[in-house]
């Protein structure tokens, strides 16, 4: 039996940037036991394999201000494995699907915005995809959960140790060290410019010792006109030594800046740099809503472009 998929490049609109995605728009033929071997196949950071709605009984994401109705709107269920094991969410394999099903007609355009859901194992993702000369051209996904917090952070002189730069380097006193999930917890940490971001080195044996899968690094010195921050994020404990593009990543730094901006009332926007030092330019597009000094809503976006198609042997 030979199964359809597609791949593409997540938060760039050049081919060859971004991250890369590997998508079974139908995997209901695929027994479970295979779905890991095959991520570890492409290798890519994740892998999606799309199956018909659950028809969730709850439409409304835990923690989170908005609901959503997978009846009235077109719902796909979604697992997600990276080459290691499998994710309850990611951003950019969310975004690359959502593209790819767009793209390929495994869902029903409406206009120049379609709304769907995408159900992850963090809950319903809503997603909603923007048409350009009917082609789709930019997705924005709306996390399940809202932000959860921890200051149970390694020292400085371990983070320095861990990213092989001195503990000058580090920006811990404009942003504090401190882990953000919104579906599972990143570990960002501040260096205090983009050409310290270019030395840092990941020290997988540290990384080892303290058990960090998620590991976000970033600085305030943007290179690209109209971006705030550039980022990197390690994850090697999962299989991900580092990711050009992070998603789920980026939302959760979009937590972790709302709750740090003094604004407390509005949607707050950040654009994010990621995957330059590795040759995979990237461009993720955030956003906060707060109400009352109280983050309501978070929300990832960007572009994908779609690159090969092909069939695997089952």
């Amino acid at each position: 039996m030979k199964i359809k998929y597609y791949t593409c490049d997540v938060f760039t609109n050049q081919r060859f940037g971004g991250n890369q995605l590997a998508i079974f728009p139908d995997a209901t033929q695929i027994p479970d036991d295979l779905l890991q071997s095959i991520a570890k196949e492409f290798n890519f950071s994740e892998t999606t394999f799309v199956y018909p709605s659950n028809k969730l009984e709850s439409n409304s994401p835990k923690g989170a201000s908005h609901a959503v109705d997978s009846v009235s709107v077109q719902t796909r269920r979604v697992r997600i494995f990276t080459p290691g094991n499998e994710l309850p969410f990611a951003g950019h394999p969310t975004i690359g699907t959502a593209i790819v099903l767009a793209t390929t007609g495994a869902i029903k355009i409406s206009g120049d915005e379609t709304k769907i859901i995408l159900e992850e194992g963090a809950g319903p993702i809503p997603v909603t995809i923007r048409f350009t000369n009917g082609a789709p051209s930019f997705a924005q996904l709306t996390t399940a959960k809202l932000p959860e917090f921890s200051d149970k952070v390694p020292s400085p002189e371990m983070l320095a140790m861990m990213l092989t730069v001195s503990r000058n380097d580090l920006d811990d006193k404009r942003f504090p060290v401190q882990f953000v999930s919104v579906g599972f917890p990143f570990l960002f940490v501040a260096v205090k410019n983009r050409e310290v971001l270019k030395r840092v080195r990941a020290n997988v044996q540290v990384i080892e010792e303290l058990q960090l899968k998620d590991l976000f690094v970033f600085a305030a010195d943007a290179e690209q006109t109209d971006f705030h921050f550039r980022a990197r994020m390690f994850a090697p404990l999962i299989g991900i030594p580092e990711d050009p593009a992070t998603g789920s990543a980026c939302a959760s730094f979009a937590g972790y800046l709302a709750a740090k901006d003094e604004r407390k009332n509005g949607t707050l926007k950040w654009n994010i740099e990621q995957g330059f030092e590795m040759g995979r330019p990237s461009l993720l597009y955030i956003e906060a809503d707060k109400k009352n000094d109280e983050t309501t809503a978070i929300r990832v976006g960007g572009n994908a472009v779609m690159m090969m198609e092909g069939e695997i042997e089952i």
